[in-house]
């Protein structure tokens, strides 16, 4: 019998925690010391168990090859039986039971009422797992590039300033990141911008990720997708496309973009990747512009069977700019976001519902050593002038530059990335959040934080978002005490 990796399943050892995920289940699993060994086994060529199983020996001492033979055939089995692996008895059998993802398998969505698809989730996600056993000693597994700072669109809520979209990553700087993050075991790559189909080298760049192993993402608003994009798209083994679409009315969505003929652009793109099986996500964020739409995109997403989410979380630009805040929701606004979303979401209101939810909840305040956030923890992100930054939208915070460093070395030394893993709950505003009762409602984030702060200082509370969860937390008891009280009632 022979065995190999699924073309869009990607394996991983991390310090003796085998790690591995498909985009085709959205399923990932975790693997202890010896499952490691027989995990890093495998490859994307299929291999013949005996030939496994002589790999493995060399990794067990004083184990016969019997034994060996039966665990690998049984672990790989159970791998082929969650869809992670294909096995036949030829490497063309192999080939020929491969079966990757394609939205003409996921069962039709009416049979849900949220928003996501009905396939298997892991116990626990990536970021979980990556946070949980990196929390004291980080380790690099995803990371982002902006291919361009060039946008074609000029989105009113866009935390980047718009005078600042000018340039371009050189092929060198990003052929040397790629090797670099290759040598550092990175899984996940995002290509962004801007907007990354702006690059000339957008299809080159593309192909040569492939050629390192990564699992792809791409952030685009699609406008630009044309069919020899689609086919490198689907010759490079993407784990997701991620596109925004603000609303089913091409007014509004282009409204906020300010680019007219967007919405049926990204909305026929959308469509011409699902015609061909690439794994897309919608993402709706929620402003004043679009406040009653969203959910009409929540529907179109859920009858295509895409997964889509929405947040009404808004940040200032990087260069503390404010003038994109116009476009937030207020207070109540977001109180009637958050009630949209609770109704709809049947996992949270499971969990909302459980007989430990409220202790849980107060397990989160007089907690002073609680970590902020995973910043600096797995994760990083890099603008096309080749400066770090720490994530997504605080691209005033240098962490060094790879025009004059490696990405080792700024990741293991830089004194910025060293003190922001030290952050704790207590250093934020001298303990103002430590005993904070609505702490398990809300997220305190270092980006927003600085960007929205004159000084730039991601210490200094953002007010704002301490509102949110003040209503976040009412409406979140107030329901389940609701609930709890139609159970009794009806008992």
């Amino acid at each position: 019998m022979y065995y190999r990796q699924k073309s869009d399943t990607f394996i991983r050892n991390y310090d003796g925690s085998g790690y591995i995920t498909s985009v085709g289940i959205f399923n990932d699993r975790v693997m202890d010391e010896s499952g490691t060994v027989f995990l890093t086994a495998l490859s994307r060529d299929a291999q013949s168990l005996e030939n496994l199983c002589e790999k493995i020996c060399k990794s067990f001492k004083n184990v016969d090859f019997n034994t060996v033979y039966n665990d690998a055939k049984e672990f790989y089995d159970e791998l082929v039986s969650d869809g992670f692996l294909v096995k036949g008895e030829t490497p063309e059998e192999c080939d020929n039971n491969e079966h990757c993802f394609s939205y003409k398998d996921l069962q039709p969505k009416t049979i849900r009422t949220d928003f996501t698809p009905p396939v298997l989730r892991a116990r626990m996600s990536t970021q979980d797992f990556f946070e949980k056993k990196f929390k004291n000693k980080p380790y690099l597994t995803s990371f982002q590039i902006e291919l361009t700072s060039k946008c074609n669109e000029r989105c009113i809520h866009c935390y980047i300033p718009h005078e600042f979209k000018l340039n371009n990553i050189s092929d060198e700087l990003y052929y040397s990141t790629l090797k670099q993050l290759s040598e550092m075991n990175v899984l996940s790559l995002t290509l962004s911008g801007g907007e990354p189909m702006c690059h000339p080298n957008f299809i080159e760049y593309l192909n040569a990720a492939k050629e390192y192993d990564f699992s792809v993402n791409i952030l685009s608003n699609l406008t630009l997708l044309n069919d020899e994009i689609i086919k490198a798209m689907k010759s490079s083994r993407l784990s997701s496309v991620q596109v925004s679409l603000y609303s089913m009315s091409p007014q509004t969505h282009d409204f906020i973009t300010q680019l007219p003929g967007s919405f049926e652009k990204t909305k026929n793109s959308i469509l011409k990747l699902i015609e061909n099986d690439i794994p897309v996500q919608i993402s709706c964020p929620a402003m004043k512009a679009n406040k009653n739409d969203f959910c009409e995109v929540m529907k179109w997403a859920h009858n295509h069977k895409i997964r889509a989410t929405t947040d009404y979380i808004m940040m200032a630009r990087y260069d503390h700019s404010t003038s994109n805040l116009a476009n937030r929701l207020d207070v109540s606004e977001t109180g009637k976001i958050i009630q949209d979303i609770l109704c709809e979401d049947i996992d949270y209101q499971n969990e909302i519902l459980k007989p430990d939810f409220e202790n849980n909840c107060n397990a989160f305040s007089n907690n002073p050593k609680r970590q902020i956030c995973g910043v600096g923890i797995s994760t990083c992100c890099m603008v096309a002038n080749g400066n770090i930054y720490p994530c997504p939208g605080w691209q005033e915070m240098i962490l060094g530059s790879l025009q004059n460093d490696t990405l080792q070395n700024i990741w293991e030394n830089s004194e910025k990335i060293k003190w922001l893993r030290s952050l704790q709950f207590k250093d934020l505003e001298n303990g103002r959040c430590c005993k904070c009762e609505k702490a398990a409602f809300c997220a305190p984030c270092l980006v927003r934080n600085a960007n929205e702060n004159p000084d730039g200082n991601p210490l200094k509370v953002n007010n704002h978002f301490c509102e949110i969860a003040a209503i976040n937390k009412k409406i979140v008891l107030d329901w389940r005490n609701q609930k709890l009280n139609e159970t009794k009632n009806n008992e």
